[in-house]
């Protein structure tokens, strides 16, 4: 098991800060739109965090009680009622920083130590907590901070009005994407054996790759939004549709509860709509090309439309610039993804006996005891 290093630390309370500020721009640019009469978008912004604190307190919650389960019920009733008042992600920060801080600063840990020794303990104790927060900020990534930059970008292309709270909102949503990105990646191959770190070039091209194809998909999907807002909303359901249903016939098994497995499956179908995440870990060079390939040809034929139709509803110049961006972050972006599954994805420097066709390490039941749930969530 990998170490969780002082670096690792300084990347968990950049996430914090990142996750504080967030809520904090959230409720900002919902007050200015309310300030403004737009109160649409105040409760679209609003609604997309209210969905996305739900479900991962109801997440959170559910795998409190299966680490706790024979414990106190003192305590998980304690636990339920912080999560009911939407707070149960700083519990797991706290906890987090907590074993972090001794994992990082305070112990030396012999690399030939079992599993049980103290050392070694704390240490998967902090990367089994960073992994918890990490898969829950997935959730909030796309449940919540890519559908706000999603309205947030289709509001300034449908006005042409801009202030400063949008483009914070904007920037903001961009570092919250990159933060979990990367931090849910460090979390993967710290759970996956004989894999070296996730170190700095790997992260710029993985997070490179996600951010300019999420990017060019959110500019194609505002563009079809200004065209019609029912083309749209046929589309992403229709996309979501397709998501669940891949994700059904994978036959997933996170969660304990077939309830909680069905609202896990429903929330990757969400997922799934804005980017690519392998959830059983397999092979999945066809299944990525596919989706791409469909994300590109969706992207050309909106563009298409356009450019025949030409709508008054935006300007030339602005739909050229739109356009050029689209293309380019979807270019750029397919072409870091190559890159990335070509020299730094996991199974590039896996040992084929540990590896095989799998990269969530089903290599034997002692790999599986040691990732937990982590081996059953989406990977990549």
């Amino acid at each position: 098991m990998m170490k969780f290093t002082k670096q690792n630390f300084i990347f968990l309370v950049g996430g914090i800060i990142i996750y504080v500020v967030d809520i904090g721009v959230d409720f900002w640019v919902a007050s200015k739109y309310f300030c403004q009469g737009q109160y649409c978008w105040g409760i679209l912004i609003l609604c997309f965090r209210g969905l996305s604190s739900l479900i991962t307190q109801v997440f959170s919650y559910e795998w409190f009680k299966n680490d706790w389960e024979g414990t106190d019920t003192g305590k998980l009733k304690w636990i339920f009622l912080v999560h009911l008042f939407q707070c149960g992600i700083f519990i797991r920060y706290w906890f987090a920083l907590k074993y972090g801080c001794q994992a990082a600063f305070k112990q030396k840990s012999s690399g030939d130590a079992s599993e049980r020794d103290p050392p070694n303990f704390i240490q998967k104790q902090a990367v089994d907590a960073v992994a918890d927060i990490n898969m829950l900020r997935v959730f909030k990534t796309f449940l919540e901070t890519t559908p706000q930059l999603f309205v947030q970008i289709y509001i300034l292309m449908e006005h042409g009005k801009n202030n400063f709270c949008q483009y914070a909102a904007i920037i903001t949503s961009f570092c919250s994407i990159s933060f979990s990105t990367v931090d849910y990646q460090i979390s993967l191959r710290k759970s996956l054996p004989d894999k070296d770190e996730f170190r700095v070039l790997p992260k710029l091209v993985y997070v490179f790759y996600k951010l300019l194809t999420i990017t060019s998909w959110i500019l194609s999907i505002s563009l079809i939004t200004l065209l019609n807002v029912r083309s749209s909303v046929i589309l992403l359901i229709f996309l979501w549709i397709c998501g669940f249903t891949w994700t059904l016939k994978q036959h997933t098994t996170f969660c304990k509860s077939k309830k909680m497995e069905y609202l896990y499956r429903t929330v990757v179908g969400i997922i799934l709509i804005f980017t690519f995440f392998n959830i059983k870990g397999r092979k999945t060079k066809v299944c990525i090309s596919i989706y791409y390939a469909t994300h590109t040809i969706i992207t050309l034929g909106i563009l298409f439309v356009y450019i025949f139709w030409k709508p008054s509803i935006i300007k030339e110049i602005h739909f050229t610039i739109v356009s050029i961006l689209t293309i380019l972050s979807l270019v750029l972006g397919i072409i870091f993804l190559v890159v990335y599954y070509r020299l730094f994805h996991p199974t590039a420097y896996c040992r084929p006996q540990a590896c095989s066709d799998e990269v969530d390490g089903q290599a034997g039941q002692e790999d599986r005891v040691e990732t937990g749930r982590f081996q059953n969530f989406i990977m990549q």
